[in-house]
């Protein structure tokens, strides 16, 4: 093609002419600042840029008065309300911190809610079905119980009875695991006890550890009790899944850091609490705590099914 031909394809002398002049009239600035509300490929990118860098808080226990709101500094909540001297109110048995940093659904959405004792435990996932994990393990706790109360009647030794006893309690306790990861009601607790002039520094410690990402899901104190005289406080530090041997034993590392495991070990129970066993199969009452505690499985009952299914001195050494 000819420099004549090029010529033409950009067109004649005076509309070049013409275009030129309107380049050097043009002020970017000025368009820009006209234009600027336009949404161009380039600015919804570094949008979806920034808006992917933020890191979104939730806080499961907005607005109930006993628990950490994102509003207040850690201190200011430690300040309001102190373990050691705040009264356990009427409508909670407890003082609550939760991971800003992982999303669990908001207690008043949560399932547990509708489950007697369930309002106590940690915040809960999407998608879990304690009501459920509570009809399937009463009916294998059931079964259980009957297998042991024929074994007792069979008339063989003690040594066999015993053996027969703990294998069905163990047979037991795996099937609700299993049925309890099946339905996400998987959080489990670390749980430290320490006296009550202790417990305001060591739930500090926690407190301020939760919120920086630094242990588990949420954690809980017992406030000063009106009926317990006893001297020590309960402090539960959860977990979001108590199959997860490898998060549970990176909080337990994490606890020992912070200086809160020392001559006596701590113990983890799985699951999600629930005071009271399988009273209307049973006809007997179990309070304590945690899939377990759902279903009501402390130590001494009638399976034989060990509460805890960790400790810092097995996980850690000595």
């Amino acid at each position: 093609m000819s420099s004549e031909e090029d010529s033409d394809f950009y067109g004649d002398d005076d509309v070049l002419m013409d275009l030129k002049a309107k380049v050097r009239k043009f002020d970017v600035d000025e368009w820009w600042q006209d234009h600027k509300t336009i949404e161009t490929p380039l600015k919804l990118q570094a949008r979806k840029q920034a808006d992917e860098g933020k890191t979104r808080l939730h806080n499961p226990y907005a607005g109930e008065p006993y628990a950490w709101q994102l509003t207040e500094s850690v201190d200011d909540f430690l300040k309001r309300v102190p373990p050691a001297t705040t009264e356990d109110p009427i409508d909670s048995l407890w003082i609550w911190i939760c991971n800003p940093y992982i999303e669990r659904k908001a207690k008043r959405k949560a399932n547990n809610q509708r489950i007697r004792g369930g309002e106590d435990e940690a915040p809960e996932e999407e998608g879990a079905d304690p009501a459920g994990l509570v009809e399937a393990g009463e009916e294998r706790l059931h079964l259980a119980r009957q297998f042991i109360d024929e074994c007792k009647a069979s008339g063989q030794t003690k040594i066999f009875i015993t053996r027969e006893c703990r294998k069905a309690g163990l047979d037991a306790s795996r099937d609700i695991l299993d049925v309890a990861k099946e339905l996400r009601v998987t959080c489990g607790k670390w749980m430290l006890f320490c006296d009550v002039i202790q417990v305001n520094d060591v739930w500090g410690i926690i407190a301020h550890a939760t919120a920086n990402n630094e242990l588990g899901i949420a954690a809980k104190v017992a406030p000063k009790s009106t009926k317990d005289t006893r001297t020590e406080r309960l402090i539960c530090v959860y977990t979001a899944d108590f199959t997860d041997t490898k998060d549970v034993k990176r909080v337990a590392e994490r606890l020992k850091l912070l200086g809160l495991v020392r001559a006596k070990p701590l113990y983890y129970k799985p699951g999600q609490s629930v005071r009271e066993l399988v009273s209307a199969v049973f006809k007997e009452t179990l309070t304590w705590s945690d899939c377990y505690t759902y279903l009501g499985i402390a130590s001494g009952n009638p399976w034989e099914i060990k509460a805890s299914i960790y400790d810092t001195k097995s996980m850690l050494g000595r």
